[in-house]
């Protein structure tokens, strides 16, 4: 469990962790986020760690499938390619 910032609400910290988790690689591509194992972890209700999924989701670091769970995203990497087409579109 993570000791929390007094000053700053639980779900936007979790999300913080959540989203090091997966710049950092600790959650790959696919990988199920699962909602019981991350609430013991953190300490926290059901709808405090749903908060801060919804987060993710609003980033798109992570997706959800009704009746099967939120899984990591995949990671778009900018190439030049990309950065020259948004370059001459602007």
């Amino acid at each position: 469990m993570i000791e929390f910032e007094p000053d700053r609400f639980r779900w936007e910290q979790i999300a913080d962790v959540l989203r090091r988790r997966i710049s950092d690689g600790t959650y790959r591509p696919k990988h199920l986020l699962s909602e019981v194992q991350l609430m013991q972890e953190f300490g926290v209700a059901r709808g405090t760690l749903r908060k801060a999924m919804q987060r993710l989701r609003d980033e798109k670091l992570i997706y959800t499938i009704p009746n099967l769970g939120s899984f990591v995203g995949q990671r778009t990497e900018p190439t030049a390619t990309n950065d020259a087409t948004s370059a001459e579109q602007s």
